[in-house]
C-alpha cells in the first residue's frame, strides 16, 4: 500500500511535513510520529514539521513547529497529513515542493498531491502512519510511538467509534512495543483544570433540542468575549458534551468567531458528512465540520440535520 510513499521518502534528502490548521490530536500525532520515524530510520535526512501552533496538543513530545524557508521546498518532499481538502492545509507552501504526498483518512473529495493514500476505513491518520511503519519494517522510535498512539486515541474516541476494529488494536499493540505507559498518554490528554470542568458544565446547561431530537449549542460572539475562551476550546472542545444523551443521535456545536460560525457536527448513527459538504465543509461520516457565514446559515444547517434525524435524505 505504501510502496510509492516509501520510494518518495527514500528519493528526497529533505522532507517537510504539513497537516491541517487548528490541529487536533491526530494531526499533531501523525505529523510528529512521521517526523521521528523518518529521523530514526533515515538519520541523514532533514525532516521539518510546519504549521500553526499545536495549542491544546502542545504536550505531545517533539511536536514543536520548525522554521522552513521558501527555498527549502525546491528539492523537497512535502507530506500532507490528516487533510480532507487543500483549503484545510496549514501553510500552503507545500505546493512549492518538488514532490507531494498525502496520507489521509477523511472521505475523498479531490486530489491534492502527486502520491495519495486515502483510507477512510482507518480510525485515524496516525493509524495510517503506523501501518506504513509496520509495512516498511521501521525501527520504532518511542517519541514517534507515543505521538501516534495519542492520535489513535483521540480520533477513535478512546477506541469507541465504529471505525475501531481488530486492526486498530493490532496497530496500537505494535506502538506499545516502544515501551511507554498509557498513563503517559491519558493523564496529559484528559486531566483538566477545575475551570475547564466548570466550563464544560456551563455548556451542558446550554444544550437545546430540535423537534426531532438533534442536540445543539449556539454561542454568539458577545458570549465568547464574556467567557474569554478561545475558539477551539469552545467549538471542538465542547462538541461532545452532547454525546451519550439518550434518544439523541445527531448533535452540533455552533460557535461564532471572527471568521464566521464554526459548526462541529457529530453523530452516533447517521452519515452527517453530506450536510457538512453542502455547507462547504467535510470530514468523516460521523464527525464533520464546516464554517458558515452567519447564524441564519447555521440555522439552515440545523434544519437539515433535524430532517435527517427524522429519516430524510440530505
Amino acid at each position: 500500500m505504501f510502496e510509492q510513499v516509501l520510494d518518495a521518502v527514500r528519493a528526497h534528502d529533505r522532507i517537510i511535513i504539513h497537516r491541517h490548521f487548528r490541529p487536533d490530536g491526530d494531526a499533531i500525532g501523525s505529523q510528529t510520529g512521521l517526523k521521528y520515524l523518518i529521523k530514526a530510520n533515515f538519520p541523514d535526512k532533514e525532516v521539518y514539521s510546519v504549521g500553526d501552533d499545536p495549542a491544546r496538543y502542545g504536550f505531545i513530545e517533539g511536536c514543536a513547529v520548525d522554521t522552513a524557508s521558501d527555498d527549502m521546498y525546491a528539492d523537497a518532499l512535502a507530506v500532507i497529513l490528516d487533510c480532507g481538502g487543500a483549503s484545510l492545509i496549514s501553510d500552503t507552501r507545500y505546493s512549492l515542493a518538488k514532490t507531494t504526498v498525502r496520507l489521509d483518512h477523511h472521505l475523498f473529495t479531490g486530489r491534492i498531491a502527486d502520491i495519495e493514500v486515502i483510507r477512510p476505513e482507518y480510525e485515524s491518520c496516525c493509524g495510517i502512519v503506523t501501518a506504513l511503519a509496520m509495512e516498511a519494517g521501521f525501527m520504532l522510535d518511542k517519541t514517534a510511538a507515543k505521538a501516534l498512539f495519542t492520535g489513535m486515541v483521540t480520533d477513535s474516541g478512546r477506541f469507541r467509534y465504529d471505525t475501531t476494529g481488530a486492526d486498530t488494536f493490532m496497530r496500537a499493540a505494535y506502538l506499545m512495543q516502544a515501551g511507554f505507559s498509557t498513563d503517559e498518554i491519558y493523564l496529559p490528554l484528559y486531566e483538566e483544570e477545575l475551570g475547564r470542568v466548570q466550563l464544560r458544565a456551563y455548556f451542558i446547561g446550554k444544550i437545546k433540542l430540535t423537534e426531532h431530537n438533534v442536540a445543539y449549542i449556539y454561542t454568539d460572539r458577545a458570549e465568547m468575549m464574556q467567557l474569554g475562551a478561545d475558539d477551539f476550546t469552545v467549538s471542538r472542545g465542547m462538541a461532545n458534551v452532547m454525546s451519550d444523551i439518550k434518544g439523541v443521535s445527531i448533535w452540533v456545536n455552533f460557535t461564532e468567531t471572527e471568521a464566521g460560525v464554526l459548526c462541529e457536527l457529530r453523530s452516533s448513527r447517521h452519515n452527517i458528512n453530506p450536510v457538512a459538504v453542502k455547507y462547504g465543509g467535510g470530514g468523516h461520516a460521523k464527525a464533520s465540520g464546516a464554517t458558515v457565514a452567519d447564524r441564519e446559515t447555521a440555522m439552515r444547517m440545523l434544519n437539515d440535520l433535524d430532517k435527517m434525524s427524522n429519516g430524510a435524505e440530505i
